[in-house]
């Protein structure tokens, strides 16, 4: 055959590209800038965190404001300490519950939006 060997192959590899990162928008600036849209940003965490603590006193003070009627129309001892154990404990235990999922919840988006990344 031949006495030349193949010629080795070689890659031809141009210069490195460099990517430049764009400039991502930080929420986090804006509320530590106090900016207007950082000061949006804060007051929509107040207010979300106002409404769930509205809502859980609602709750508590019509819960609380039925009692009353509840134990004039019972008449009875037996009859009024079944209605608080049974009936209005577990109520303020699932309203606290229910606040304190709430308000997790909020900060937890709150964080997401000011970390940059999307809500669940």
């Amino acid at each position: 055959m031949s006495a030349e060997p193949a010629p080795r192959r070689e890659t031809v590899m141009g210069e490195p590209r460099r990517v430049r990162q764009l400039p991502r928008y930080r929420a986090q600036s804006e509320i530590d800038e106090q900016t207007a849209l950082g000061d949006a940003y804060v007051r929509s965490l107040m207010r979300s965190q106002l409404r769930a603590g509205l809502s859980a006193f609602l709750l508590l003070a019509l819960l609380a404001g039925t009692l009353p009627l509840a134990f004039v129309a019972l008449r009875s001892e037996f009859a009024v300490w079944l209605v608080l154990g049974f009936g209005a404990y577990p109520l303020l235990v699932l309203a606290a519950w229910w606040f304190v999922r709430r308000a997790e919840r909020n900060e937890r988006d709150f964080a997401r939006l000011v970390e940059g990344r999307p809500p669940q």
